[in-house]
């Protein structure tokens, strides 16, 4: 194409905003539009000299030259807002998750197949270099077969992030403590080692009964469809501060664990005949609404998005591994 990559942005909230700030650190992309409903006085994006607008319809009508629409809205509007600008021969970069039903994320993806545009998944934790490592490790069968995975989530969302008269905690916006908290680790585990069956949940809700319309805690087994068994241990009632996310993994030639906030650092690593690499720093964990952890990582998507619209890539995260994530949640749920 050899021309620059023409992105807009709906929903200009924290993620949205990393979004936009990406797309201007890019020398092969443009930002050319934001859009939400909100005033821009409210929004903090002086910053973007671009057209503002406060529907996807108004942006459609002012005939702005675009490739790809960043959906950066909550939860609840992804497959909506997704559809529309496929409808309107857009590519689409959505933010976790795709969708909030497996349905919904189905519609997406008939819908790009029939317009013949793209789906990019976000799911930036791909890209620290632990879970580069742990990938590269399961690929080479370097840990031999995966006898058991423990996924442990430990977090503190209170009414500092719940607040009065935002999405977060509204079933039909939010969908979940899953869905909004977790699923980037959902993700990881399924790149890792495929798809899960013979699930049991036991879920709970601790201190947020004024504060979401779902649980904060949980106990999940289940074994792989590739074998080996594994469990999933979250909770959101950690209390004043995030406390981890970790990924244990016993196999038959030894085990691991990556541990931090955001599975970001080795914390164990003893392997057969293997001797531990040096690997690139990680980014420190991240709080509520702090541009750190695996929020930093969303230069690398939109990197993504630009090499293969250039058709120098393939898509790192595509529709069908984002239609999993909500799939397998969605299942998690169904089973408690």
């Amino acid at each position: 194409m050899n021309q620059k990559i023409k992105f807009a942005v709906i929903g200009c909230g924290h993620i949205g905003k990393r979004h936009a700030e990406m797309i201007s650190r890019n020398e092969e992309a443009e930002l050319v539009a934001l859009i939400d409903i909100k005033d821009p006085s409210e929004l903090n994006i002086n910053q973007y000299d671009v057209p503002f607008f406060h529907s996807l319809d108004e942006f459609f009508a002012s005939g702005i030259a675009c490739d790809v629409v960043n959906i950066a809205t909550p939860n609840g509007f992804h497959a909506e807002h997704a559809l529309e600008c496929l409808k309107n021969n857009l590519h689409i970069v959505v933010e976790k998750p795709i969708a909030l039903t497996k349905a919904d994320a189905e519609k997406v993806i008939f819908q790009a197949l029939h317009f013949h545009k793209h789906v990019f998944a976000v799911m930036q934790n791909r890209y620290s270099p632990p879970s580069v490592w742990i990938k590269e490790m399961v690929e080479s069968s370097k840990l031999g077969k995966i006898y058991m995975v423990q996924l442990n989530c430990y977090w503190n969302r209170d009414d500092r992030y719940y607040k009065t008269g935002g999405w977060h905690g509204n079933k039909k916006l939010d969908g979940g403590t899953l869905f909004t908290q977790f699923s980037h680790f959902i993700d990881i585990m399924y790149w890792l080692f495929g798809d899960i069956e013979n699930i049991t949940s036991h879920l709970r809700d601790f201190n947020h009964q004024d504060l979401t319309d779902f649980e904060d805690s949980g106990f999940v087994n289940f074994d792989f469809s590739n074998g080996g068994m594994g469990n999933l241990n979250y909770s959101t009632a950690v209390w004043n501060t995030n406390m981890e996310s970790s990924m244990t993994v016993v196999a038959e030639n030894g085990s691991v664990k990556i541990g931090g906030q955001y599975m970001n650092e080795v914390e164990y690593c003893h392997v057969k005949e293997y001797t531990m690499p040096e690997l690139a720093p990680t980014n420190p964990g991240n709080d509520y609404g702090a541009y750190k952890g695996s929020a930093q990582n969303h230069n690398f998507v939109i990197e993504n998005v630009v090499d293969v619209l250039q058709q120098r890539a393939a898509i790192t995260t595509n529709a069908l591994e984002g239609l999993k994530v909500v799939d397998i949640i969605e299942r998690i749920y169904a089973a408690s």
